[in-house]
């Protein structure tokens, strides 16, 4: 018993560390993707339309989340953790379709005029922020909800769950903000 659970915390210890790995290397990339002086050719117009699937995924992100504190105050678990799960893995193509669109295309920007401006502004930086900050909570959530320790993934999710929620809430408002400045 004591041997396993020695190996249990060695696992942890490890998984922490990949966690705390990718939760500062995720936002690197995407920081030096956004600046790049020069973006990557594939040689189609197909990533165009990313941001109008990113938006897509957010909103299907967005609803997965509300459904699995739906269902995790109905004491639910099993649907708490398929709506979590289906949150994690629209999360992970979210990301990867990111970073190909801000690996391959121009930023679009604002051509918003008054009080719409600043607005925006705040929604964006802020987005951009938590966004930034928000792998860190959610992955250590999603690991301690993986593995059952649940008093562990209740402290994290007080702070996982509304980051991570406003996160893909004005990620939809800022692309709809943005949307009639595509180019493409």
């Amino acid at each position: 018993m004591e041997t396993n659970r020695l190996g249990l915390l060695q696992n942890e210890q490890k998984v922490k560390g990949w966690i705390v790995g990718i939760s500062i290397l995720i936002p690197i990339v995407v920081a030096v993707l956004l600046f790049m002086p020069s973006k990557l050719e594939l040689g189609t117009d197909l990533v165009y339309f990313l941001p109008h699937l990113n938006a897509i995924i957010n909103s299907a992100a967005s609803l997965a989340l509300v459904a699995g504190v739906i269902f995790i105050k109905q004491n639910n678990i099993a649907y708490h953790r398929a709506a979590m799960t289906t949150a994690f893995v629209l999360g992970a193509i979210f990301l990867v379709s990111y970073v190909i669109y801000h690996a391959t295309a121009e930023s679009t920007t604002f051509g918003g005029e008054g009080v719409i401006r600043p607005i925006y502004y705040f929604l964006l930086i802020t987005h951009i922020i938590l966004a930034a900050v928000a792998l860190f909570p959610i992955l250590f959530a999603y690991y301690y909800g993986y593995t059952d320790q649940r008093e562990k993934h209740r402290k994290v999710v007080k702070f996982a769950f509304p980051i991570w929620l406003y996160v893909t809430v004005t990620g939809v408002i800022v692309y709809l903000m943005i949307s009639p400045y595509y180019t493409h």
